[in-house]
């Protein structure tokens, strides 16, 4: 993968290779591809395996089923978000303002340059909400940020529910990045710079949920 999140071309081994046990990850690349251009919900396994090249019976080599390979892509999304934050971090520093602000803003790129992953991420399937590895990877990301807020309010004398501060900022910029990817926003207001939003809401957020020590 790219430093963008984005799959970069010739990643996936060629067709020659998958005695060397590239076939899983062909899959997994083939399926997140569809994904991005089709949506989750709009095709099949066998589109799937057309994609890689390979036979049908090929995904039950590595995979229970069609849910199972989601499952995989979906927290392949997390890990590039997560990777999305560490480089945040790696340019501002731990638990800096500036570096959670950024972790904001590239929330809503990676929705906006991602949509179909990241819809099929915060989708309503219940197979896939419930699967222990989209969960864990899920909750690995949004524990990343819970640290950096607290190093945050370490750095800065402040006090606070960490965990509270963190739901409160991802679920406004969850919110924001849905709403623009859903072209909500241009229903009540026109040309609305949602990345200026973000940067400028995000540190006000943090400043007004956490307060200075006694």
């Amino acid at each position: 993968m790219s430093s963008s999140g984005e799959p970069e071309a010739g990643s996936i081994p060629a067709k020659a290779k998958y005695h060397h046990g590239d076939l899983r990850e062909a899959l997994i690349f083939a399926v997140l591809k569809l994904v991005q251009e089709q949506g989750a919900d709009n095709f099949s396994l066998a589109d799937a395996c057309r994609q890689a090249g390979v036979s049908t019976a090929a995904p039950y080599r590595h995979f229970r089923d069609r849910n199972e390979i989601l499952a995989e892509v979906s927290a392949r999304g997390f890990a590039m978000l997560n990777q999305m934050a560490a480089e945040a971090v790696e340019r501002h520093g731990k638990g800096t303002q500036e570096s959670i602000t950024e972790m904001a803003t590239n929330y809503v790129k990676f929705a906006v340059e991602q949509q179909g992953l990241f819809r099929l991420m915060f989708g309503q399937n219940p197979a896939l909400t419930a699967d222990p590895l989209v969960r864990e990877t899920g909750r690995t990301c949004f524990g990343y940020l819970i640290n950096h807020i607290s190093n945050y309010c370490e750095a800065n004398g402040f006090e606070g529910d960490v965990h509270d501060i963190a739901l409160k900022l991802w679920t406004f910029v969850h919110g924001a990045a849905s709403l623009l990817i859903d072209e909500k926003y241009e229903t009540v207001v026109e040309a609305l710079d949602v990345d200026r939003l973000i940067a400028t809401a995000t540190p006000s957020l943090l400043r007004q949920e956490a307060s200075l020590k006694n």
